[in-house]
């Protein structure tokens, strides 16, 4: 904390963009293109055979969901070291509900795990009969899908409110606020997941216009030292 606290602000934003690429990265992998890759929907059967004849991928897709976990706490935090002087309270506020949302993303990689522990079987489930054994995997998926959506409820709630404090800031370019707050708008709808499916397109336009800006400029351009600094003393006085 004292080390990433005394870094530049330039700094700290460069390596919240990177980490920002980095959690979507791997959590993409893990939670989307995996998981899609093995899930048939409304077939158990298939979904186990392509798990268990797939085993190195699904522990690769578990194992990349996890750090993703640790690449977000990262960037949250830098990106609460950078937005905290223009509204300490409510950059306080948004990293409290992204944590939360970290905690729920951190579910699900387990909840992921689970199907493949399931169909390995052992001494514990030798009463359950195979087909017993695919349907609670099955579950164990869809209860994974569910947690996946919680956790993108609480992001949205973060990007909204760290859309606030970059359109407040004048070290950032106001319109990443915007872009990032209309993305994170999109992201709250998974409160009602069928609703969010059928709107699924536009958030996911809303998102790439709203997260990939935002990460490149803090990668290529950072932000504006001095004027970072001369919030920062408003602040403080």
């Amino acid at each position: 904390m004292e080390r990433i606290a005394e870094a530049s602000p330039r700094f700290k934003a460069r390596m919240a963009g990177v980490f920002q690429l980095l959690e979507a990265l791997t959590a993409t992998f893990g939670q989307v293109i995996v998981r899609d890759r093995l899930v048939v929907a409304g077939s158990a059967a298939a979904t186990a055979a392509n798990i268990l004849g797939h085993e190195r991928l699904f522990w690769l897709g578990f194992a990349s969901s996890l750090i993703g976990v640790a690449f977000h706490i990262a960037w949250a935090l830098l990106m609460y070291e950078l937005l905290k002087p223009v509204n300490r309270t409510l950059s306080l506020l948004a990293a409290f509900v992204i944590l939360v949302g970290c905690a729920m993303q951190a579910l699900t990689s387990f909840l992921y795990l689970a199907p493949l522990l399931i169909l390995q079987g052992g001494p514990s489930l030798s009463a359950f009969a195979p087909e017993q054994l695919q349907a609670l995997a099955l579950m164990f998926l869809k209860l994974n899908a569910y947690a996946f959506n919680i956790d993108l409820v609480f992001f949205g709630l973060w990007c909204a409110l760290t859309g606030y404090l970059i359109f407040r800031s004048t070290f950032l370019p106001r319109i990443l606020g915007v872009l990032l707050a209309i993305s994170g708008l999109g992201f709250v709808t998974y409160l009602y997941p069928p609703f969010a499916y059928h709107l699924f397109p536009y958030i996911a336009v809303a998102s790439a216009l709203g997260e990939i800006p935002l990460e490149l400029w803090l990668i290529v351009m950072g932000v504006n030292v001095q004027r970072w600094k001369e919030q920062a003393s408003v602040a403080v006085g």
